[in-house]
């Protein structure tokens, strides 16, 4: 019998070598806390109001997972040589090592768009990196790979941009920590 190669590593939030956004839960706590918060209100108004029925109840619940739906964050995670984003529908990942663009779209939600030589592509809250050096530091070793590799043809800016302001935050708290700020 041959020797039996391991399969490619999958993202896996419980392995040493992957990394995931620290504040994910503590923002998935209060987009719940909203929805219910919203729903609960609804109920009472309406009850208030005495015209709470169970269809009427059953609208207010889906306007709760609506509004769930909306303040749902997406949630990030990376390894060596990939990041995923998934959110309530779908699930994207790239390959960090295999990218050939990174964009960043300023406005009323900044956000950046990654592509890979393989076609696929996401879309991530920049915040996200900034609040999870580790996610930043897989994200900016992948880039390096692709820029040795010669397929990262636009976004070696951004990514440069976004890796020293984190390097500055980091050298800031270190700093202050130690007294020295």
């Amino acid at each position: 019998m041959g020797r039996r190669t391991a399969p490619a590593a999958a993202p896996h939030a419980g392995r040493p070598d992957t990394a995931v956004d620290r504040q994910w839960r503590a923002a998935a706590r209060r987009a719940l806390q909203y929805a219910l918060t919203f729903v609960g209100l609804l109920m009472m108004l309406d009850e208030g109001e005495g015209g709470l029925t169970l269809p009427r109840a059953g609208l207010w619940a889906v306007l709760g997972i609506g509004v769930l739906a909306v303040f749902l964050p997406s949630r990030v995670t990376a390894g060596d040589g990939w990041l995923a984003v998934r959110g309530l529908v779908h699930k994207r990942r790239v390959r960090t090592d295999a990218l050939v663009s990174v964009r960043r779209y300023d406005g009323i939600a900044a956000h950046l768009v990654l592509r890979d030589t393989h076609g696929q592509w996401l879309e991530l809250d920049p915040r996200v990196l900034e609040a999870n050096p580790l996610l930043c530091h897989l994200l900016d070793a992948g880039v390096r790979r692709s820029l040795a590799s010669g397929t990262l043809r636009h976004g070696t800016q951004v990514v440069q941009e976004l890796t020293d302001r984190i390097d500055g935050q980091e050298a800031r708290a270190v700093l202050t920590a130690s007294g020295l700020l």
